[in-house]
């Protein structure tokens, strides 16, 4: 049979380099793991507790598309105790974890060859997935001086049918304060370009928090996850958060797409909200594990990098030690035992000179990891 044009995509590469990572340890050897966006700790006992208890007497079956009404409730709660906002629960649409969001964001707002701009470095599934579905994806050069995020400036030249901005951002981990998210919301509006706020790190920040676009705009999309300020990665459940004239649209997607979310994550995403002590306590860890990357990556010779205000990423630039990032990252891996990202997956033009640090994981591991990373780099001359 013949394969679609629309399934060429590129390989989301820091998938690849986890599969080498595993290899590497079935083959015996222990690997540090700074190449996943994955929290190295569970989702609270409580909410795991809860969801035992139900599972004795709850079938598990389908809920409704948008989402159990009290998962809604709640993270419409979180809006109020987060960011002081209001927010009407009817407009929160539960999803199969980010990705569905936007899918089901892109089919709701764009048609087949539109152009959608993105930052880059930024998320790579942004630009496959927008692929995957006949649209345009319109790469934005960022700069370490405008901390890897787009300016106002560019989307008025480009005047894109869509605009997606991530704050804090993937890889850099850099944020958009309340003026520069205003002035980027503004300038979409000006030219009726869809802009979607890519808010999955919210919670997950080292000075001020995050700036959501519902505190700027009712008319944008907002799209979040359980994943990574309450640990739920593998349990793939996020939400996104529509205008209310397109709840019914998005509605329609969500049946027929993927029918609802699963519902034993929406019932452990519910308790996890109750009980937010052990997130903030996951934080703290995060917060040491940015301490010891700032000070001791220098030290190993990566030192071009711009301080990350959230989420749990450096990004670094290596030209002074590779033109090839793809390279640079296998050899880390087979002689330090150190598994990183090449930058590739985020930027197709610039990143084969950077690499992107993951410190997610214990801070042991982290510890290790950077004594093996200056260790490789002082040998490697």
């Amino acid at each position: 049979m013949q394969i679609s044009r629309r399934s060429q995509i590129d390989a989301f590469i820091v998938m690849d380099v986890m599969a080498s990572a595993a290899a590497a340890e079935a083959a015996g050897r222990r690997i540090i793991h700074m190449e996943i966006g994955q929290p190295g700790t569970a989702v609270p006992a409580g909410a795991r507790a809860r969801l035992a208890a139900e599972l004795v007497e709850n079938p598990m079956g389908y809920t409704v598309s948008l989402g159990l009404p009290m998962l809604k409730e709640r993270i419409s709660n979180l809006y109020k105790s987060w960011y002081n906002i209001d927010l009407d629960p009817r407009r929160v649409v539960v999803t199969t974890g980010s990705s569905a969001g936007f899918i089901l964001s892109f089919t709701a707002l764009f048609d087949a060859g539109d152009r959608v701009a993105l930052a880059e470095p930024g998320y790579p599934s942004y630009r496959q997935i927008l692929r995957a579905m006949d649209l345009v994806p319109v790469g934005i050069p960022t700069s370490a001086e405008n901390r890897f995020q787009p300016v106002a400036a560019e989307i008025r030249d480009i005047a894109p049918a869509g605009l997606i901005v991530a704050s804090p951002s993937n890889p850099a981990g850099t944020m958009l304060d309340h003026d520069a998210m205003a002035r980027l919301i503004d300038a979409s509006a000006a030219r009726g370009t869809s802009f979607i706020s890519d808010e999955i790190y919210h919670g997950l920040h080292y000075g001020e928090r995050g700036v959501s676009a519902l505190e700027i705009s009712d008319d944008v999309y907002v799209i979040n996850s359980f994943s990574k300020y309450f640990s739920m990665t593998g349990w793939r459940i996020g939400w996104m958060v529509v205008p209310e004239a397109h709840i019914r649209t998005v509605e329609r997607l969500a049946q027929n797409l993927f029918i609802c979310a699963p519902h034993a994550s929406q019932i452990t995403a519910m308790a996890a909200m109750e009980d937010t002590a052990p997130l903030e306590a996951y934080r703290d860890v995060y917060r040491a594990n940015r301490a010891l990357m700032l000070e001791e990556l220098p030290a190993a010779g990566f030192d071009r990098i711009a301080p990350p205000d959230g989420a749990f990423y450096i990004y670094a630039d290596v030209s002074a030690h590779t033109g090839d990032s793809l390279a640079f990252a296998a050899e880390i891996l087979d002689k330090a035992g150190v598994a990183v990202t090449p930058g590739l997956d985020f930027d197709p033009h610039r990143g084969h000179q950077t690499l992107r640090f993951s410190y997610a994981g214990s801070t042991d591991d982290i510890r290790e990891g950077l004594t093996r990373l200056k260790k490789f780099m002082a040998a490697r001359g």
